[in-house]
């Protein structure tokens, strides 16, 4: 690594916008439907050097925002007339991979026939083999099955433009830094490249030698906080339970003041809304208030007018108020960083506080990088029990009769009471307590069930066990087959590598239906019929229609031809997993690389203090001098 120009860069309130960055109307138009209103530091700095054709070093945490740090200029710089590779990200992990294509494609969603492809092993080759040749703009993958389409020359990096190393001390320690090297020396010598890592050790420092030039060193210094006032607790929830949910908590915790944070404007507004319709003072703070209303907000807040607050990061930040007890993290925020602030405007002037944290199977993994990176334990929520809740609501009902008898004037009701009792030979307790089931509404005294949604096995945060299998692979369980099924048509086939494992993880996921319900599955080229409860109910069927399976929006709808082909013959729910990491016993031909060496013509080499048309040293030749 040559002339580094280091820019080190602390965690504080950044005042630029996106709008000051340089980014095409197209991903500036995405980044605003998604509600990003100021860049994260990473972010600020990051973005115009790829924006200029600068490598970069980057030095940062996992969660402070890296995938939008590269993303975002990236997609910049695409021509989409060029239906091959442009942007290689290579990830540690095949979750990260399918989190980083996810990213781009929300990134994207302005770019007419933009395409991305996550490829790692344990998914079909044929089905990545497929997808190529249709033709992607952006490729995220694991090393190991990158190489192994590089290899195969399945792979056409001709038109590349940008390399992206993501967690690079990750790739290391999970061992996979030859791998890494391999496919560096064979990228084109033209191509930027931009290396992440939360940590330099040796061999990162070597790969970040050899082929950045002149990278520009963003570092960007994690601002922690001890916050051990504060007890933070987490529980696993589906988007669609979400509001399900906060209402329980709500009910059932004392608190004072709190905060609800979420990552959109429009979310304050209607979350806003939801709960206002459900008795409680609440009010949205987001940016797109005036100062006097913000001010007015938080003035309400203080005084006790207001009991609740929904905000954005940005509008939050430098809240002070005493009297807030609680803060929950609705949506999870974009970063580290953001998650710091948050749990900070509860706990003040050395008061206890307490943050709730909203987490999606999906969002395990930020989950434990928050814990990680504030070096703080996130306890498992501890919901209470159904008994606990009924004894608390009939307590709460008690109280509101108690307060009717002594401030409320009731002698019609009275006089209906006994006119009633009269007219049908009943007893004056079977009359009250009819009208006490009535007084009920949408929130029954007596609590039964299987209590609130979602869940918190603590050992779950992971979703794989240590042998690395999907833990609810192992067996689905019995099925009452009295149940009546219907036959479902989703929108995603075996053309886009779907399995069923996929659909029965996002369906059990998404809809918190237990994989024990889901019937037999077909899977057809172009969509997949799927077997589920006939009574499931309309709002589940909502979810299902957004919900996505390998970036294909599943669209649900009761299938025309009522399953037909679905229940007979063995249905394609098991047999053989294809694909694993892909051949990795090619290290016997290592050296030679299928006979090429490492330096060969049109291959990227080593980077040395030239330029980048000069060539490079490969470990097989020379190519051009000695660069060392």
């Amino acid at each position: 690594m040559t002339d580094t120009n280091s820019v080190e860069t602390p965690q504080q309130d950044v005042q630029i916008k996106f709008t000051d960055l340089g980014l095409s109307p197209q991903v500036l138009e995405a980044v605003q439907h998604v509600g990003y209103e100021t860049p994260s530091p990473i972010q600020a700095e990051t973005i115009p050097h790829i924006l200029n054709g600068d490598d970069v070093l980057g030095i940062a945490q996992t969660g402070t925002g890296k995938t939008a740090a590269f993303a975002l200029p990236t997609l910049c710089h695409l021509d989409p007339s060029i239906n091959s590779p442009q942007v290689l990200v290579l990830t540690p992990t095949r979750e990260l991979a399918i989190q980083v294509a996810e990213a781009f494609t929300t990134y994207a969603e302005k770019l007419k026939g933009f395409h991305v492809l996550p490829i790692y092993g344990g998914q079909d080759f044929r089905t990545q083999l497929r997808a190529l040749k249709r033709g992607v703009h952006v490729v995220v993958g694991t090393p190991g099955r990158v190489m192994d389409h590089m290899r195969r020359e399945t792979l056409d990096l001709s038109n590349l433009k940008t390399v992206v190393l993501d967690e690079a001390d990750e790739m290391l320690r999970m061992g996979f830094i030859d791998d890494v090297e391999w496919i560096m020396e064979h990228v084109p010598d033209h191509a930027q490249i931009a290396l992440f890592s939360a940590t330099m050790p040796a061999p990162i420092l070597k790969v970040t030698k050899n082929y950045l030039k002149n990278p520009k060193e963003v570092r960007i210094k994690p601002k922690t906080a001890s916050h051990s006032n504060i007890t933070q607790q987490y529980w696993i929830v589906n988007n669609n339970q979400k509001l399900d949910v906060l209402t329980r908590i709500l009910e059932l915790v004392q608190f004072d003041g709190m905060i609800i944070f979420v990552k959109t404007r429009q979310s304050t507004s209607e979350l806003a809304d939801k709960l206002s319709a459900r008795g409680y003072a609440a009010a949205a703070l987001n940016g797109d208030m005036n100062q006097s209303h913000r001010e007015q907000c938080i003035e309400s807040l203080k005084s006790g007018r207001l009991d609740i607050i929904i905000a954005t990061d940005v509008a939050a930040r430098g809240i002070d108020v005493e009297r807030v007890s609680h803060v929950v993290n609705y949506d999870l925020p974009y970063d580290v960083e953001s998650y710091v602030h948050r749990v900070g405007r509860t706990g003040r002037a050395g008061r206890k506080g307490n943050a709730i944290l909203f987490a999606s199977p999906r969002e395990r993994r930020l989950l434990k990088t928050i814990e990680r990176e504030t070096k703080q334990t996130i306890l498992p929520y501890e919901p209470p029990s159904n008994e606990e809740v009924t004894q608390l609501r009939v307590a709460a009902f008690k109280e509101k009769v108690a307060d009717a008898i002594g401030s409320q004037d009731l002698d019609f009701f009275k006089q209906l009471s006994a006119e009633f009792a009269d007219e049908h030979d009943m007893d004056l307790g079977e009359v009250a307590a009819a009208f006490a089931f009535l007084a009920q509404q949408d929130a029954p005294l007596q609590v039964t069930g299987k209590g609130m949604p979602g869940h918190n096995n603590a050992d779950d945060r992971g979703g794989r066990d240590r042998n690395g299998r999907d833990r609810d692979s192992r067996g689905r369980g019995g099925r009452d087959h009295n149940m009546k099924m219907q036959a479902y048509r989703i929108e995603v086939g075996r053309e886009h590598g779907v399995s069923p494992k996929d659909i029965v993880g996002a369906i059990a996921n998404e809809a918190n239906i237990s994989s024990k319900f889901i019937g037999n599955i077909k899977i057809m080229p172009g969509f997949s019929v799927v077997e589920l409860p006939a009574d499931m109910p309309n709002e589940v069927q909502q979810t299902l229609k957004q919900t996505r399976v390998k970036n294909q929006q599943l669209d649900i709808k009761v299938d025309p031809r009522g399953g037909e082909g679905v229940g007979g013959g063995r249905p394609d729910r098991g047999g053989r997993r294809d694909g694993g990491r892909g051949r990795r016993d090619g290290r016997d031909g290592r050296d030679g690389r299928d006979g090429r060496s490492r330096g060969g013509e049109g291959h990227r080499g080593r980077r040395g203090n030239s330029d980048r048309d000069g060539g490079g040293r490969g470990r097989g030749g020379n190519r051009g001098g000695n660069r060392d």
